[in-house]
């Protein structure tokens, strides 16, 4: 006989409440009192300042913005996607391969660790020191910026991957080894096409974030808008300007967060209708 809402409810209440915090509980509570006790910390200029007065000023240089410079912005904003694309492109196939190096399920410990190792050297570096760093060795060009970001994005969608292949469900792969299927042929029927839709669904959040990331690190010479969002944001009478610069980034990423989702949406429908029948 089922037990009834109420009879579960009486059940848990009996239950100690220490006994309640599973590693997640545990490590949210660390994670509130660690912010919680950091606020006392965060401390201002200490100048009597209006906030207001000032964000209302701010505000009212950014409109309307400048059209006038719209065929320069939207020059530099075709440079900047480009950048994002083939930064993009190049991580993707690069990460693939070394996620498979950091996934516990896919390499041995031998491998494992030094992959996950150099992850971490990679995230270290912020995608602004990326592009120094290639400004330096190759010249102030969108070179250095699809070197920059093409590093940068490595050390996350490589981990993504690796986390996606490890979260997968494992049994359509062990049952295609006991079969005698190779390592190539269960990765490829067995986990691949499990893991493809979050897959995708990274590379296209990782479009989506370089287009943004290729708009900043032109500041330091990494090609891309973000120079004349430098030029906008060192002059005092150019806001207008700058605010003209940010709506066309954002039609963008916008533009492309619908078309990922469409993307997402179709590949889970084809999932869905290609997974067998089991009633």
């Amino acid at each position: 006989m089922g037990r009834t809402q109420s009879d579960l409810l009486d059940m848990e209440s009996k239950v100690p409440w220490h006994s309640r915090f599973d590693l997640l509980g545990i490590t949210f509570l660390i994670f509130l009192g660690s912010a919680l006790g950091a606020l006392p910390s965060i401390e201002g200029s200490g100048r009597d300042l209006n906030y207001l007065g000032n964000l209302s000023r701010f505000l009212s240089q950014f409109f309307p913005p400048d059209w006038s410079i719209l065929d320069r912005t939207l020059s530099g904003l075709v440079e900047t996607v480009q950048i994002a694309l083939v930064s993009t492109l190049l991580a993707i196939l690069l990460s693939f391969i070394i996620s498979l190096g950091a996934s516990r399920n896919v390499a041995p410990l031998w491998l494992l660790w030094p992959t996950r190792m150099l992850l971490n050297m990679i995230r270290t570096i912020p995608s602004l020191l990326w592009a120094l760093i290639a400004v330096v060795i190759v010249g102030s060009n969108s070179l250095a910026g699809v070197i920059a970001l093409t590093f940068y994005s490595v050390g996350y969608l490589a981990k993504f991957f690796s986390e996606t292949f490890e979260s997968t469900d494992l049994s359509a792969q062990s049952a295609l080894k006991s079969l005698g299927a190779g390592p190539l042929q269960a990765f490829q029927y067995g986990l691949w096409p499990n893991a493809r839709p979050i897959i995708w669904s990274h590379c296209l959040w990782m479009l989506e974030y370089n287009i943004r990331s290729a708009s900043i690190i032109g500041y330091v010479g990494a090609g891309g808008i973000g120079l004349h969002l430098k030029l906008y944001a060192e002059s005092a009478e150019s806001w207008n300007k700058f605010s003209l610069v940010l709506l066309c980034i954002l039609v963008v990423v916008t533009v492309l967060d619908f078309t990922g989702e469409k993307i997402r949406y179709a590949i889970r429908q084809k999932l869905e209708g290609s997974a067998p029948n089991k009633s």
